[in-house]
C-alpha cells in the first residue's frame, strides 16, 4: 500500500518509533472521524508493510481489536438512543395529537428508518365492508400495492390478525402458513416484495390493524427489531384511539349542545385531558420519572396516583388491566397496568375515586403508556451500565488492562474506587432446574440481582463460570464473613432461591496489582465448594472460616495461602529481624507447650523462650494457643518446614 493513501494519523503514529503505548493512537483518530471498520486494518497492514517490529505489530493488533469494540459499542447506544427518541418524539405526536393521518404517516416513516427496511406500511381493519385496506405506505412504488383490500384472514396480515402475534417470512412466496390469494400476490410481486414482517394494531384484546416493514431481498430480522417495530404499532393504536376518542368527545359535545351543565363538564374533562397530555409530552422531554408522571396525572385528576409493583398491585384487576388494554375499577381505586411487550411492569392507581370520566379513564390510561416507555428507557440504560462494569470486572479477572491509571478512571465512571480495600466473592444458585432454559433464566435472574447490588454498593459484577462474581469494598470494621452472609442473603431474597456465596480474604491496591483479583476469585470459589460440600448451600463464608479444613475440602489446595495466611506475620517477621520464632515455635509445640522443656531444647534460657513466646501472641493474636489455632498453625509450621527446600 503506497503511504500516500494513508491518513496522516495512521502515518504519524506509524512513524514515531512504535512505542508500545502509542498503539492506540491511529485508532483513536479512526474513532474520532467515525472511519468504517475496514479502515481499522490501514495501521496493521502499514506497519507490516514498513518492516515494524513484531512487538509493534502485536501492539496494534490488540489495539485495533479493542477499538472495534468500542466503535461496535458507540454503534449500539446510538442505534439505541435514536430508537428512544423515536419513540419519545412519536409519543409526544400523540400527546399532541391533531391530525392521525400526519401521526401515522411520521410512525411508519420512522418505523422503516429505524429498521432500514426497503417499505413500511399500515393497514387498518374496515368493519362495515368486513375486509382491510392500505392506510399508510412508505419506500413504495407499485400503485396496485397501496391501493389493496384484503379478505380478513388472507396473506400475512390475516395470519397476524388472527392470533394477534407478530409474525416474519423470510421469503413471502415461499412461505405456506397462510393463505395466499391472486390479489394479494399480485401486489407484493408488484411491490418485489421478499422478506416481510407484521405485527398487530391491538386496542384492548382486538386486533384493529397490521404494521409492516418489509424488503426487497432475503433478510432475517432481529428480536430487538421485532419488539421496537411492535413499540411503534402500540402507538399507532394508541393514536387511533386518541382520534376515536376525539371524535367521539365532538359527538357527544354537539348532542348535549342544549344541556349547558353537560357541557361545561364535558369541556372541562376535555382540558384535563389536554393538560395532562402536555405535561406527560414535557416530561417524557425533560427525562422525569415514573413518580413526576404519577404527581401529574394525580394534580390533573384531582385525586391520588401513585405507581405500584406488579407485586403489590390488586393482582386480578391488574391481569383484566393487562389483557383488555384499559383501566378497570377495584372497589373504589382504578388500576391501569403498565406494560411493554407482553412484560407486566407495574400498575398506576388510582385512589379513591370511584367515578371517573371515560376521557379521564382513557387519561389515566395514557399515562400508564407513558410510565411503560420511561421504565423502558431506564431499564436499557441500566443494562448498559450493567454491562460496563461486568467488563471491567472481566478485565480485571483476565488482568487484560494491566495500566492503573485507565483501570482507575474506568472505574470511577461507574463510581467504584479500586483503592479501597476489596472482596471478591462467589456466587451461585443451589436449585436444579427442570430443563436449560430454566437453568439459564435463574442466572440471568441472579446476574441482574448482582448487578444491582453491585451498584448500589460501588462495586462490579460479572457472569462466570455458571454463576455470578463480585468485587465490592469492604466498609470499615466489616469483615470478609459478614460481608459474604449478607450477600448470599440478599441474593436469595432478590431471587428467591437459595444463593451459596464463598468470600476471599481482602485484597487492596487492585488497580495496580490485577492479577490479584483473579487469585482472590479463586479463593472465593475453593470457599464456595467447601460450603456446598459441608451441606450449607444458601450460606455464605470467607477463606478465614475454613482454615487447614479448607485446604482439605478444596479441589485445588493453596498450601502457600494457608501458610501465609496462618503464621506469615512470623515469617516476615524472622525475615526481617533475623530472629528465631518459627523455631521457637516448632521446639514449643515439639516439647507438649512446655516453656521448660523448650528452653532446654533451644539451649536457651527460660525467659528467653517466654519474650520469644509473648512476641508470638502480640503478631498471631491472643488465642493463638487454643486448640483450634494451635492445631492449624502446627500444620502451617509443618507446611512450612515441607515446602522450604524447594525455595532454596
Amino acid at each position: 500500500m503506497s503511504r500516500d493513501h494513508v491518513h496522516p494519523a495512521e502515518r504519524s503514529a506509524a512513524d514515531a518509533g512504535a512505542p508500545f503505548g502509542s498503539a492506540e493512537t491511529p485508532f483513536l483518530e479512526l474513532l474520532a472521524r467515525g472511519a468504517s471498520a475496514d479502515a481499522y486494518e490501514q495501521p496493521v497492514l502499514l506497519a507490516r508493510a514498513e518492516g515494524s517490529p513484531t512487538e509493534r505489530i502485536v501492539a496494534l493488533e490488540q489495539a485495533k481489536l479493542l477499538a472495534l469494540r468500542v466503535r461496535a459499542e458507540l454503534e449500539g447506544r446510538r442505534r439505541r438512543e435514536a430508537e428512544l427518541s423515536a419513540l419519545f418524539e412519536t409519543a409526544h405526536d400523540l400527546a399532541g395529537l391533531r391530525d392521525l393521518d400526519a401521526v401515522l404517516q411520521a410512525i411508519v416513516q420512522r418505523a422503516r428508518s429505524l429498521l432500514g427496511t426497503d417499505i413500511a406500511y399500515l393497514s387498518l381493519n374496515d368493519p362495515a365492508r368486513g375486509d382491510t385496506y392500505m392506510r399508510v405506505t412508505e419506500g413504495s412504488v407499485a400503485a396496485r400495492f397501496q391501493q389493496l383490500r384484503l379478505g380478513m384472514g388472507e396473506g400475512l396480515g390475516g395470519l397476524v390478525a388472527q392470533t394477534a402475534r407478530p409474525y416474519v417470512t423470510d421469503d413471502y412466496f415461499k412461505d405456506d402458513r397462510f393463505q395466499h390469494t391472486l390479489t394479494i400476490d399480485a401486489g407484493v410481486r408488484d411491490e418485489g416484495l421478499v422478506a416481510i414482517l407484521g405485527v398487530p394494531l391491538m386496542l384492548g384484546h382486538h386486533v384493529i390493524g397490521v404494521l409492516f416493514a418489509a424488503d426487497r431481498r432475503a433478510r432475517v430480522f432481529e428480536r430487538e427489531q421485532i419488539a421496537l417495530l411492535g413499540s411503534f404499532a402500540a402507538l399507532a393504536a394508541a393514536a387511533i384511539d386518541t382520534a376515536n376518542l376525539l371524535t367521539e368527545t365532538r359527538s357527544a359535545l354537539a348532542d348535549l349542545e342544549r344541556a349547558n351543565e353537560i357541557i361545561q363538564d364535558r369541556s372541562g374533562v376535555i382540558e384535563r385531558a389536554s393538560d395532562v397530555h402536555d405535561r406527560l409530552a414535557e416530561l417524557v422531554l425533560r427525562g422525569g420519572g415514573v413518580h413526576d408522571v404519577a404527581a401529574a396525572v394525580s394534580e390533573v385528576l384531582d385525586g391520588t396516583v401513585e405507581f405500584a409493583e406488579a407485586t403489590t398491585a390488586p393482582a386480578g384487576a391488574l391481569e383484566v388491566s393487562r389483557i383488555e388494554g384499559h383501566a378497570v375499577r377495584h372497589d373504589d381505586d382504578w388500576i391501569a397496568a403498565v406494560a411493554a411487550g407482553g412484560e407486566l411492569l407495574g400498575a398506576l392507581v388510582l385512589r379513591g375515586h370511584p367515578g371517573l370520566d371515560p376521557v379521564d379513564q382513557r387519561t389515566l390510561e395514557r399515562a400508564a403508556m407513558v410510565t411503560s416507555l420511561l421504565l423502558l428507557a431506564r431499564r436499557s440504560a441500566a443494562e448498559a451500565e450493567q454491562r460496563v462494569r461486568g467488563e471491567l470486572l472481566d478485565d480485571l479477572l483476565d488482568a487484560r488492562d494491566r495500566d492503573p491509571r485507565l483501570l482507575r478512571e474506568r472505574a470511577a465512571r461507574l463510581d467504584a474506587d479500586l483503592d479501597a480495600t476489596h472482596v471478591v466473592l462467589a456466587a451461585r444458585l443451589d436449585v436444579t432446574a427442570a430443563d436449560a432454559d430454566q437453568e439459564a433464566a435463574a442466572r440471568r435472574r441472579l446476574w441482574s440481582a448482582a448487578s444491582h447490588l453491585a451498584a448500589t454498593r460501588h462495586g462490579l459484577a460479572a457472569a462466570r463460570d455458571g454463576g455470578t462474581v463480585l468485587l465490592l469494598p469492604l466498609d470499615t470494621g466489616d469483615t470478609a464473613t459478614a460481608l459474604a452472609r449478607s450477600t448470599a442473603r440478599h441474593l436469595g431474597t432478590a431471587v428467591h432461591e437459595a444463593v451459596t456465596v464463598g468470600a476471599s480474604a481482602p485484597v487492596e491496591n487492585l488497580a495496580a496489582h490485577p492479577d490479584a483479583v483473579a487469585a482472590a476469585y479463586e479463593e472465593g470459589r475453593r470457599c464456595l465448594d467447601a460450603l456446598r460440600l459441608l451441606g450449607r448451600s444458601g450460606d455464605g463464608a470467607a477463606a478465614e472460616d475454613f482454615g487447614f479444613v479448607g485446604l482439605l475440602l478444596a479441589g485445588d489446595r493453596d498450601i502457600a495461602g494457608f501458610v501465609d495466611r496462618t503464621i506469615g506475620q512470623v515469617v516476615a517477621y524472622d525475615e526481617r529481624r533475623g530472629t528465631d520464632l518459627l523455631r521457637t515455635l516448632d521446639a514449643y509445640f515439639a516439647c507438649g507447650m512446655s516453656p521448660a522443656r523448650t528452653k532446654d531444647e533451644l539451649h536457651v534460657h527460660v525467659n528467653t523462650v517466654a519474650q520469644r513466646l509473648e512476641r508470638v501472641g502480640r503478631l498471631l493474636g491472643d488465642d493463638w494457643q487454643g486448640p483450634a489455632r494451635a492445631l492449624e498453625i502446627q500444620l502451617a509450621l509443618r507446611l512450612h518446614r515441607l515446602s522450604a527446600p524447594a525455595q532454596r
